[in-house]
Formats: structure tokens, sequence, C-alpha cells
């Protein structure tokens, strides 16, 4: 939990900014503007209290008109304005100035108790299993993990297992020596070796193949690697900490994944919900996302409307934080105006495959598998898994029973198949 100082006049004049700010992981301390500050410390400040301010700091007023936002320049720190209008947004907007890099953008009371619940499991050595469907932010707690622990010296090592050639795997991950297979010219230390004393993000963890995951599985409990063509195995200091946006234990009963290694990995779970169901992080990922386009303000900062975050905050979000950062991208390039509107924002519903002609299937009364049925069959059956999905591609993986890249192989090979 970060620390920012507010004073007595900005308490006064918005007495909800305090409570948005420590619904959004903050430890908020009331102060005099005068009063003598700690090295490095933030403070919100009234306009009429820059006095008092430092280039950290941020300075509010509460304008009739147009809100803006001046970022820190010159010595002088961030002002932001604001009407009653969209106070909303200006709370979360301050929250995101305010906050450190590493820390995700955090609105909702559900998420600010799972992020404290995250930096108690950071200040352990213990593996970490985050589980949540595509776009829900594992990659950003894995970082935020990382950096609220012990190893903040040592690096952080994100690899996407769906995306290592799967002939590679083993040498990528635990090294190998120098002709130890056709093109090893050099020897490479791999990279649990890499991440040693640091944190190793495994992304998309399901995606191992069965042979991996048994050595995966002793290089966690021993501590120790055995590169490809070597003899000894080589000590590694190293946090494992996986992700997948399947549910493991279901991955474990259809025998795609090694039980054992799923108990290994699964000391301390964390799962992230849908950001649909946690509409509170809308407005705070908003802020963050509109303040990283943009350069921080830098160059002028446009703001959403109330009927834009109205939108925001009623649409469903398939393809979570990454759906709404696409959004915004699009709205602050075609938006008519100096702001952003609701009609600015082009929320697709349920991806359509075009070109190709849906015909509806007989009812089935058990679980769609591929494995069950002809070619012809699968097409139909993914078709059918992203109707009854309203085309969310991860949980129509789930229901078929096949990873998201095995999917996406499918569906290309639709198209190709309705482009013909």
């Amino acid at each position: 939990m970060s620390s920012l100082d507010m004073s007595r006049g900005v308490c006064a004049l918005v007495p909800g900014l305090q409570h948005w700010l420590e619904n959004a992981l903050f430890a908020v301390r009331v102060v005099d503007a005068a009063a003598p500050r700690e090295r490095d410390s933030r403070r919100v400040l009234l306009a009429t209290e820059i006095g008092h301010a430092t280039h950290r700091d941020i300075l509010i007023n509460l304008i009739d008109g147009a809100p803006s936002l001046v970022a820190t320049a010159n010595g002088l720190p961030a002002r932001v304005a604001f009407g009653l209008e969209d106070m909303g947004f200006a709370f979360a907007l301050i929250a995101e100035l305010a906050r450190p890099a590493a820390i995700p953008a955090v609105g909702d009371s559900a998420s600010a108790r799972l992020m404290t619940l995250a930096g108690r499991v950071a200040r352990s050595e213990a593996t970490v299993l985050i589980q949540g469907d595509t776009g829900t932010g594992k990659e950003g707690m894995a970082r935020f993990l990382h950096t609220q622990s012990g190893r903040t010296s040592g690096d952080f090592i994100a690899v996407n297992c769906a995306a290592l050639p799967e002939t590679m795997m083993e040498a990528m991950l635990f090294g190998h020596r120098k002709g130890s297979f056709t093109g090893a010219a050099n020897a490479s230390e791999g990279l649990f070796l890499a991440a040693d004393g640091g944190t190793l993000f495994l992304d998309e963890i399901a995606e191992l193949p069965i042979a991996l995951q048994a050595k995966l599985l002793r290089a966690l409990q021993e501590g120790e690697v055995l590169p490809v063509g070597a003899t000894h195995a080589v000590p590694v200091n190293v946090r494992v900490i996986a992700a997948c946006n399947r549910d493991l234990a279901q991955e474990c009963a259809a025998g795609r994944f090694r039980e054992d290694l799923y108990w290994r990995l699964n000391v301390m779970p964390l799962d992230l919900r849908p950001l649909a169901e946690r509409p509170g992080d809308i407005a705070a990922i908003t802020a963050a996302m509109l303040l990283r386009h943009q350069d921080m303000g830098k160059d002028g900062f446009v703001w959403p409307t109330a009927a834009a975050l109205d939108k925001l905050a009623a649409h469903a979000w398939p393809g979570n934080a990454r759906e709404l950062g696409n959004v915004l991208q699009r709205a602050l390039v075609l938006r008519d105006g100096d702001r952003i509107d609701a009609h600015d924002l082009h929320l697709a519903g349920a991806p359509r495959q075009q070109g190709l002609r849906i015909v509806s299937p007989e009812p089935v009364a058990e679980p769609i598998r591929l494995r069950d049925v002809a070619h012809h069959s699968k097409l139909e059956a993914i078709r059918t898994a992203l109707r009854e999905t309203d085309g969310h591609r991860a949980a129509a993986a789930r229901k078929l029973g096949i990873s998201e890249r095995t999917l996406r192989y499918r569906l290309a090979e639709m198209r190709e198949l309705a482009a013909a």
C-alpha cells in the first residue's frame, strides 16, 4: 500500500476523494498544507496551497466548465481542475497520477482486498498460481508480486509457454550445453538460470507438454535444473509464478496436466475476476490507460465525458482490460470533439466470423469435445461454442477442451475455407 498525504483543505472541498484513494490502495494521511513533510512524500493540495507544494505533489481545483490536467513540468506540480460532473473520473485520475508504476490500477473494493492479500503473499517465498481469463491482468499481478518481494534486486523474466517452440522448450527453460543437439553451437544458461535470484513468470503454464511438466516439477522441488546435454544438475534460486487462463484442476482431471505439479504450483492461489465483475476498476484502468496513451498528459489530456464513462461501465468486456485498452485507443484517434464522448466508443458485441455461413446444429446433451468429432463437425463445434459464449474465445476454448492457441489455428482454418 502506497502512502499519500492530503491537506485538510482538500478534505473539506471534496470529502469523497479520501474514500476513493483508500479504496484504491492508498494509505491516506490528512495533514496541514504547511506541515513539515517526510522526504519524497507526495501530497494532494488545493491549487491555492501551491506555496507549500513540491514538483511531486498534485494540486486540485473545483471549477465550472471543462476539466483539465496540466502535467508536472519545470519544477511545478501536476494540476487537476474539474467540476461536479467530472468529479468521479477526476478522483480516479488523481489516484493514477499518484500511483507508483509497479502497482496495478485499482478502484474496486474487492480488487483492493485482493491486492492487499497479494502484498502479503509477495513477501513470502511461496510459489504462486494466478488464474483468470485472458486480459484480466495476470502479468501485471506477477510484476506486482515481484516488486513487493525481497527479490527486487534480481530480474523479473516473463515467459509465455504457448509461444515457445515445442521442440526447443526444454533447452530454452533449462539451458543446454554446446553440441548437445544439432545447431547448438554455443551453450545457453536457459531462462531458469537467467532469473536466478529473481522471479520467473510462466504464463499459460497449461501449454507445457506432459514430459516437460515432470522436469519443471523437479526444478521446483529440488531447486536445481539439468540443462540439455549436461550430466550434473545446476542449483538455481528462483521464485516461480505461474499463470493460466484455464482451470488447472479441470486440466488435471482431464489428464492434460500433472496433478503433482498442480499441487506444487498451487501453494498460493490468486484468482482474478473478469473486468465486468469489478466495475470499480473500470474508471481506474481507464484513467491509467489514458495517461499512458497520452504520455502522462505532457502534451495535453483528453477527458472522457460522464456519458462515456457510463457506457464503459455498462459494457460486458469479454476481452477484459485488453479490450478496454483497444477501445480507448480507438476513441483517442477517432473522436469528433475535444473529449471522448459515448458515441466515440465503438464497443463490439460478439465477434462475427466474416464470410462464414453458420448452420444451426442439432442440440447436444453432452459438452462438445473436438477429439470426439470428425473434421467437419469440429468446425461446427467451434461455431456453436463461440455462439454459446458470446464470442469469448477463452471461454469457448475451455468449453471445447482445447487451448486458445489451438482455437486460433482452427479459426484461421475456417477463414481460409470461407475464402476458398
